[in-house]
């Protein structure tokens, strides 16, 4: 893993590990997808993974690249650059999955993202953050939580749960319900 990935892995274990911050500034994990830096909630991120090899479900979503067997439990993928209307991701060495929990019906369901890199842990006051703009972004503004403000550019804060809407989580619960019960029947 590249050296400024596995600083970003320590920062992710690090701040995890400090539950008293003002209230007033949040964590977020930085990434890039397609030359843009992107950044989520440190809350919502589970763990931070390299690149492996993925596994293909046939009738998915263009975006949904496949799953992962993350400790016997099966992880839809996100291709986000396909998510937001480009091409699908080359891996490269520094393509990372980051593994969200995202609120359902049923608790959370874990969902792996893949990002062509990520950077770093970044504390962002709410001061320091704009709203979405109402034009002119490369995605969906209900992707868009808000514009992070960091020595003169942004950051774009994404909406995890939007991104991930409801019916596309519909749609990977249904797999994973019915691929759980196949592997438990094998």
């Amino acid at each position: 893993m590249a050296a400024q990935q596995k600083e970003a892995v320590d920062q992710f274990q690090g701040s995890e590990k400090q539950q008293e911050k003002d209230s007033a500034v949040s964590d977020f994990l930085t990434f890039s997808v397609d030359e843009e830096l992107f950044a989520i909630e440190i809350m919502k991120v589970k763990e931070i993974l390299e690149y492996s090899s993925l596994t293909s479900v046939p009738l998915m979503p263009p975006f949904i690249r496949g799953v992962i067997n993350l400790r016997g439990s099966v992880v839809p993928v996100v291709d986000l650059k396909v998510r937001f209307g480009g091409d699908k991701n080359t891996p490269t060495k520094r393509t990372c999955f980051v593994i969200v929990e995202v609120p359902t019906d049923n608790g959370y369901q874990e969902i792996g993202i893949l990002v062509d890199t990520v950077s770093e842990v970044l504390s962002i006051s709410s001061d320091n953050v704009e709203p979405p703009p109402s034009f002119g972004a490369k995605i969906r503004a209900d992707f868009i939580q808000g514009m992070g403000k960091l020595n003169g550019s942004f950051v774009i804060i994404l909406c995890v749960d939007k991104v991930l809407s409801v019916e596309e989580l519909a749609d990977i619960n249904g797999f994973v319900s019915q691929n759980s019960k196949v592997s438990a029947n094998a």
